[in-house]
C-alpha cells in the first residue's frame, strides 16, 4: 500500500529514451494550451480548456484529484526539454482504482515519433504496477484511425463498439472501447522487458 499512498503525495517521474513523464505544474498551461487546442488534436477528443486561464484551473483540479486518490495527470516533455507536448490522464472508474479508464492528447508535430508509444507504456506500467489498477480502459472514435491503431499496438483489445457514445461538434459518433488487462500487460513485459524507470 505504501507505493500506492506515495502517487497522491506527488507523481514520480516516469522517464524513457525519447521523452519523461512528470505531475504537471501551473506553467504548464500556456504551452499545453498552444499545443492541444489545435483542430487536428481536438478532432477526436473532448475538447481541451479553451483559453489559458482555464488550463491553469485544469491543472490545479489535476492535483486535487491526485491527493484525493482519484486521477493522476503527467505531462509528456521530450528529453532535454521541460516543455511539455501533451499529457496523458488515468482516472478512477472505481473505488479503489481497480478498474480505470485513460486518455492522452500530443501535439501532431509529434506524432508517427514514437513519443506516445513510448510514453503510453511508461503510463500503462505505473497504472498497474503503481497505483495498483487490474483493468485499463480507453476509448476512441471509430472515425478515428490514428488512435484505434495505436492502441492496438499497444497490445489493447477492442471489447466492444459503443453505439454514438461520443458527441463532437454536433455528431454522435460510435466508439470502440479497449482494454488492457494487468496480467496481460505483465506477461507481455516479461517478453519485452521493462518500459519505465521511476525517479
Amino acid at each position: 500500500m505504501g507505493a500506492r499512498a506515495d502517487w497522491r503525495a506527488g507523481l514520480p517521474t516516469l522517464t524513457g529514451s525519447l521523452v519523461a513523464l512528470r505531475d504537471l505544474r501551473e506553467s504548464d498551461a500556456l504551452p499545453l494550451f498552444a499545443q492541444l487546442t489545435a483542430s487536428e488534436v481536438t478532432r477526436f477528443i473532448s475538447p481541451p480548456p479553451p483559453t489559458v486561464d482555464r488550463f491553469e484551473r485544469f491543472i490545479e483540479w489535476s492535483h486535487l484529484q491526485r491527493a484525493a486518490g482519484q486521477a493522476a495527470c503527467l505531462a509528456i516533455v521530450p528529453l532535454g526539454s521541460d516543455t511539455p507536448v501533451g499529457l496523458f490522464q488515468v482516472r478512477s472508474l472505481e473505488i479503489g482504482f481497480a478498474n480505470a479508464e485513460w486518455g492522452f492528447a500530443i501535439a501532431s508535430r509529434y506524432w508517427g515519433t514514437g513519443f506516445f508509444v513510448e510514453g503510453a507504456r511508461l503510463v500503462v506500467d505505473f497504472t498497474f504496477d503503481v497505483v495498483g489498477a487490474e483493468r485499463l480502459e480507453a476509448r476512441a472514435a471509430v472515425v478515428n484511425g490514428r488512435g484505434n491503431s495505436a492502441l492496438g499496438k499497444l497490445g489493447a483489445v477492442p471489447e466492444c463498439v459503443l453505439r454514438q457514445s461520443f458527441l463532437r461538434h454536433g455528431k454522435h459518433h460510435d466508439e470502440v472501447l479497449w482494454t488492457i488487462l494487468r496480467d496481460d500487460w505483465r506477461e507481455s513485459k516479461a517478453t519485452c522487458g521493462p518500459h519505465a524507470v521511476l525517479h
